[in-house]
């Protein structure tokens, strides 16, 4: 809990289910830039396909520190 979750799917037409560990807290709601985490998608990655909340989400290198 706490940290950053990504997913990339190698199969079109793929549906990802995942567990929380709470309800929903709109107000605690972040991400990060999916392409700024210095990890190396495999190709397929399409960012056409992101939603515009993870378009707008800021790059890693500029959220100074998050975490105490």
């Amino acid at each position: 809990a706490g940290f950053a979750h990504g997913f990339c799917t190698l199969l079109p037409d793929t549906v990802i289910g995942y567990k929380c560990t709470d309800t929903y807290a709109p107000d605690h709601d972040a991400g990060v830039a999916w392409d700024s985490a210095g990890i190396d998608w495999p190709a397929i990655a399409d960012p056409e396909t992101l939603s515009g909340k993870d378009r707008a989400q800021p790059k890693l290198s500029d959220l100074g520190q998050v975490f105490a």
